[in-house]
């Protein structure tokens, strides 16, 4: 049971680190891999309503293929 109650002071130790962080203007923690953009998989699911952003990117692509 004391490893437990030490597990959990230390995690919770660590989310209150990671919370003052964040409070005092530094970067939000993120993830390393870039997403399923970096592996070529952007919106590959078929996306029906793509958002404002993916649509412009889209338009942006079609005309530049276009020239």
């Amino acid at each position: 049971m004391s490893t437990f109650i030490l597990a959990l002071l230390v995690v919770g130790i660590v989310i209150a680190a990671m919370a003052i962080g964040v409070i005092f203007g530094r970067k939000p923690i993120a993830g390393s891999c870039g997403g399923l953009g970096a592996v070529g998989l952007e919106c590959e699911g078929g996306c029906e309503n793509p958002c404002p952003k993916r649509l412009a990117r889209m338009k942006a692509q079609a005309e530049q293929q276009q020239t």
